[in-house]
């Protein structure tokens, strides 16, 4: 089965996508397009009218958002489900991944008010909002049960730890943060995760 990724080789939340297809052996079967998500007439609309990555294009139609993504691939192996579906493993296990999307959809909303707007636009209320979502959710979850296997709550986190040592690595994550430190290692260390490091565009 043959499909598109709409991608860019920065985004956290593509990687998460990307990991997940390594994580259940479906990465050789997606393909790559690129488009510049902040031009109007991107070609990235012609599948996604959002305008936005990921975006997986499939013989099932378009699924848009990182995690609508990671759903359907969990359909199409034959392994262990990555998002579970019975009621007692599910609830956990989403609940942790949207707390640590949540870190990603912060950074994500930082980097934007900085890099996207003309220096004297930037508010600085804005960046301190966000930088007090990260670190509430930063601390919720490390007063959490850290994920022990491989699951979309894990990948998630995974993500999202990379995604801040990647674009705002003087935020210092760890520091009072062993728990999370001494999870983040090992996984980040996964061939999934070191083959899917983020880039500049």
């Amino acid at each position: 089965m043959s499909m598109k990724l709409w991608y860019s080789p920065a985004s956290p939340f593509v990687r998460k996508v990307l990991v997940f297809a390594h994580e259940v052996g479906l990465a050789d079967s997606i393909e790559f397009a690129t488009g510049d998500v902040w031009s109007p007439d991107s070609p990235i609309t012609n599948d996604n009218p959002l305008g936005k990555v990921p975006a997986l294009v499939t013989p099932d139609g378009v699924f848009p958002g990182s995690y609508l993504c990671c759903e359907y691939l969990d359909s199409r192996h034959g392994g262990a489900r990555l998002i579970p579906s019975e009621p007692r493993e599910r609830w956990p296990v989403l609940q942790f991944h949207a707390f640590a999307d949540g870190i990603i959809e912060a950074t994500v909303a930082s980097i934007v008010e900085q890099g996207r707007r003309p220096k004297e636009f930037v508010y600085q209320g804005t960046l301190d909002r966000q930088k007090g979502k990260i670190v509430a959710t930063l601390d919720k979850l490390g007063s959490m049960p850290l994920p022990r296997g491989v699951d979309i709550a894990a990948i998630t986190l995974g993500c999202a730890l990379g995604y801040l040592d990647f674009r705002m690595p003087q935020f210092a994550w760890r520091d009072g943060r062993a728990s999370l430190a001494q999870w983040y290692e090992p996984f980040s260390q996964r061939k999934s995760m070191q083959a899917t490091l983020p880039r500049a565009p």
